[in-house]
């Protein structure tokens, strides 16, 4: 099989970073466009006219994008150093497997790879895992890269 569009989520974690370093590597060996996304919330009542945003609440979001485009940048050069200039995408709205499917359609793309998981112990056991998310939701091939 041959790949045409990659696409890999990350959100600065380890494991998102490995899965980017993956990605890179197939990339390379298939001559296939490589596409890290990362998702950022955004306030969901901004549009309201009445709504009034506190400065932290409004920080908050302002601070999830920059370390959006940080860990964006992170990766660019972690795939640049495996000779594969990948494009970065920020996808706001909301962070959970949909954003991701979402992006997969919108980008045409036919292989996810995607950290085995970014949480640890408690948090993973009540917030779940994307991972398994995208894995049950999606009709293309996924890659799940472990630590």
């Amino acid at each position: 099989m041959n790949y045409q569009h990659i696409i890999v989520p990350v959100d600065g974690s380890e494991i998102s970073l490995a899965a980017a370093k993956q990605a890179a590597h197939l990339a390379k060996a298939f001559g296939s466009k490589l596409t890290a996304i990362s998702l950022v919330a955004v306030d969901p009542f901004s549009g309201v006219d009445f709504y009034y945003i506190s400065p932290v609440v409004k920080d908050y979001f302002v601070e999830a994008r920059a370390n959006a485009e940080k860990t964006l940048a992170k990766v660019k050069a972690l795939c640049a150093g495996e000779g594969v200039d990948a494009e970065t995408q920020i996808i706001q709205g909301e962070i959970s497997s949909d954003g991701i499917l979402k992006a997969v359609e919108e980008l045409g793309s036919d292989l996810i790879v995607i950290g085995s998981h970014g949480r640890k112990g408690f948090q993973k056991l009540i917030l779940g895992s994307f991972a398994q998310d995208v894995l049950n939701n999606t009709k293309i091939q996924v890659l799940v890269v472990k630590e």
